[in-house]
């Protein structure tokens, strides 16, 4: 796994390395706006995941998911904060995520 000093890098790298879509998290599934189906937990894999985690900017407070779907031939960015204010997701999408 490589190391970034900041999110901005990773996604920068992540960018160039292929991982061009912007995901966004919903309850049960994942959505893209390139795509207009929704991308269940059972239609992706996470390929890299890093975990920042800087105490004096909530703004560095996520992971960032470099995921790839061969269903709909994508490759894709996903930065979850990990806050109070994180949105509540299905248990299917909890343990996809939660096991990296």
């Amino acid at each position: 796994m490589r190391n970034f000093d900041s999110l901005i890098d990773a996604i920068n790298q992540l960018k160039i390395d292929g991982y061009t879509e912007d995901f966004n998290l919903k309850s049960s599934h994942l959505a893209c706006s390139s795509v207009q189906n929704k991308i269940f937990h059972d239609e992706f894999v996470i390929d890299e995941y890093y975990r920042f985690e800087d105490d004096t900017s909530a703004d560095e407070q996520a992971i960032i998911y470099a995921i790839s779907s061969d269903k709909y031939k994508l490759k894709g960015i996903l930065i979850n904060g990990y806050s109070i204010y994180s949105e509540s997701i299905s248990d299917e999408m909890m343990t996809k995520l939660k096991n990296r």
